[in-house]
């Protein structure tokens, strides 16, 4: 006895199986056949190898021939796309009964079941044959014939089970039909979806979705807590219990996991909307979970972005709006002339302006000195106002102020100083020191008229003393030699200041 299996030949085992056997490629061509298969078909197997299977066997050509080959066309495509086994309880399919021999109308019931290698690849489909002709024609009532010596009952008996067959066949096709559609559907569900069996929520199915938010990682058969286990001290284990146990769903929204997202990477924040559906069997016992949802983590983000950016609109709004009242109030003070007020007060709000561009273009990430001197300076031209320093970023609220500043030495100059005469001119100069963080800025007016120290400071003096003082937390120094204005200005770079505030 223990030499039997020595002695097995599978190969002679499958040749002299008495049931008809096909074994065909994924690409639909014959691999191989039976002896079995060869009798009932009346073909030989030169014939038949390599061949196509549904130019073997073309059903006999017409619309029922063409509907044939559509029935068993679709069960093996059903196994090649699901890789479980396919059975046609009857189908009606013409075969040529030996090489060149007439078309015989037979029917057929066939089981199609995958062949798979180690990795669980489909290699080959085996179809398993039964003529059933006999028992379809004992309940054909076409033939004109009376039925004689008690055959009625066996054409009435044939006839049912002929029908009943028929309709179990049309019912397996819908369903299998079906399943494929939902199959179908659940792997191209652009949201991700899972099916957790029992009370350990062991993962059954998940779609393409689901294992790109896992982080490719192959879940399919573990309890979810061994599958996923950084969710251990997150609620997810926890709901899912819930949910089991009691049947009622659970709806999450915007829920924050720590999840491993990348093959191998750490945990990520992510923001998920779900819902755990559980299911239930016959008896409306639940047996399992589905878990449905999407990845919200953008919009998440992007809703808290919005929030920032309306919080810090508002806070420039009002900071703007603060900024205009007081540069009217305190220019109608030096002005009281409406003429003139109404002229420097849309200039200072034109310099305003010119600043919010600079700082819109950047997203109001900032602005460097340059750019903050560069209106003034492209007034009056490069030949009269030099600028010189190195790339210097400034924060948006004291690139609004250095502006102010600028704007306000700029008219100063024009109306008293250097840049009234055709021969002045003003170098702008400035240097960082990484060591304590500082700019030192000077305004340097050179070949204008002499200038005299005033005997008291107007508005724009004061605004830039009080801008520098509270707005940038620097320091402004005002100097009157005769040869020329000087205006030192000395302030930390990472200062931003909260609020703009002007002389009152």
């Amino acid at each position: 006895m223990r030499h039997l299996g020595e002695e097995l030949n599978v190969g002679q085992a499958f040749d002299a199986s008495p049931n008809a056997y096909i074994v065909l490629t994924p690409d639909l061509r014959i691999a191989g056949m039976n002896r079995a298969y060869l009798d009932v078909t009346g073909r030989d197997r030169d014939d038949l190898i390599g061949r196509d299977m549904f130019e073997a066997f073309d059903g006999g050509g017409g619309d029922a021939g063409a509907e044939s080959v559509r029935q068993l066309r679709a069960s093996m495509e059903r196994v090649l796309e699901t890789g479980e086994r396919d059975h046609l309880a009857l189908i009606e399919y013409r075969v040529e009964m030996g090489p060149g021999g007439e078309q015989e109308r037979r029917f057929w019931s066939a089981t199609h079941a995958p062949i798979t290698d180690d990795a669980g690849r489909i290699r080959f489909i085996l179809q398993h044959t039964s003529d059933v002709t006999d028992l379809a024609r004992l309940g054909d009532t076409t033939t004109p014939e009376p039925p004689r010596n008690g055959t009625a009952i066996d054409a009435i008996v044939g006839g049912r089970v002929l029908e009943r067959a028929k309709k179990v066949q049309a019912q397996a096709e819908a369903l299998a039909d079906e399943r494929v559609r939902l199959i179908s559907l659940f792997t191209q569900a652009p949201g991700f979806m899972a099916v957790l069996g029992g009370p350990d929520h062991v993962f059954e199915m998940v779609n393409p979705a689901y294992r790109r938010l896992v982080g490719d990682r192959d879940v399919v058969g573990l309890p979810i807590r061994d599958a996923l286990p950084e969710l251990e001290n997150q609620p997810f284990y926890e709901l899912l219990d819930n949910v089991f146990a009691t049947g009622e769903p659970f709806e999450g929204r915007e829920m924050k996991v720590e999840l491993q997202h990348t093959p191998q990477g750490s945990p990520e924040s992510l923001f998920l909307n779900f819902v755990y559906q559980p299911i239930r069997d016959a008896a409306g016992k639940v047996v399992g979970i589905f878990v449905q949802g999407h990845d919200a983590t953008q919009t998440v983000e992007a809703s808290r972005h919005q929030k920032l950016m309306i919080d810090e609109l508002n806070h420039r709004v009002k900071n703007t709006l603060a900024t205009v009242q007081s540069i009217a109030v305190q220019t109608a003070r030096s002005h009281p002339d409406p003429i003139e007020f109404a002229r420097s007060f849309q200039a200072r709000i034109v310099a305003l302006s010119h600043t919010h561009n600079l700082l819109t273009r950047s997203h109001w990430q900032g602005s460097d000195i340059r750019s903050v001197f560069d209106h003034e300076a492209s007034a009056h031209g490069p030949s009269r106002v030099s600028l010189n320093g190195p790339h210097v970023e400034l924060r948006p609220a004291a690139a609004l102020s250095l502006g102010m500043i600028a704007h306000e030495l700029a008219t100063n100059s024009v109306k008293y100083g250097a840049l009234s005469s055709g021969e002045g001119r003003v170098d702008v100069d400035w240097r960082f020191d990484p060591r304590d963080g500082r700019i030192t800025l000077t305004w340097r007016e050179v070949g204008g008229p002499a200038v005299q120290e005033p005997e008291r400071l107007g508005f724009g003096s004061r605004l830039i003393q009080r801008n520098a003082r509270h707005d940038l937390a620097g320091e402004a120094r005002l100097r009157y030699p005769p040869e020329g204005f000087v205006a030192e200005i000395a302030f930390p770079q990472d200062h931003d200041a909260p609020n703009l505030e002007l002389a009152r």
